[in-house]
């Protein structure tokens, strides 16, 4: 892999979390029944910290949930014969809640379905919405995002890499080239 820049510093992953966090309070009106779900592995990170900025924005937190969609992929071809389900409940009820999906990139679309799914599994939503850092487009299913930290347009030989100080030990947001 060629590196090509970076997209995102760790300013401005944290105003682009703070802009998101505001625009999830003003679409939902406050904060009444918002629930956050994390996909694994760095939107479980990335939801938290939208959470304890809505938090400190309007003094009342939110839930936060995660989900391993390991189990709902349908590309398993790429990931393995047997899938392995490393949680099998979100962590919160989900039934009549807002549900504000994070995940780091939204690419072909596959893996929101798959959290969607289960997600329905653990319990009918109120809604589910979708918020993303980076949106990098070439969807192969009819799903988009709410909320987007970042659009960019990629090639399907440029891979985006997202790094988050919880895991990575540092935030940003880079673009290769295979």
């Amino acid at each position: 892999m060629e590196f090509k820049s970076v997209l995102l510093d760790d300013k401005a992953i944290k105003r682009t979390l703070k802009r998101i966090s505001h625009e999830i309070i003003e679409k939902n009106k406050g904060v009444e029944d918002i629930v956050l779900v994390g996909i694994q592995r760095r939107g479980v990170p990335i939801a938290h910290r939208i959470a304890k900025l809505i938090g400190e924005f309007e003094g009342e937190s939110v839930q936060v949930g995660c989900v391993d969609i390991t189990l709902y992929r349908d590309d398993l071809t790429e990931l393995g014969e047997q899938p392995v389900v490393n949680n099998e409940h979100i962590g919160i009820d989900v039934k009549n809640k807002k549900i504000i999906l994070v995940d780091d990139v939204l690419y072909t679309g596959r893996t929101v379905r798959a959290a969607m799914e289960a997600i329905i599994e653990h319990g009918r939503p109120a809604n589910i919405q979708l918020a993303v850092l980076v949106d990098r487009g070439h969807r192969e299913l009819p799903i988009r995002a709410d909320y987007v930290g970042k659009n960019v347009p990629t090639s399907s030989k440029e891979i985006i890499s997202v790094n988050v100080e919880e895991l990575d030990k540092e935030d940003s947001v880079v673009i290769y080239e295979v």
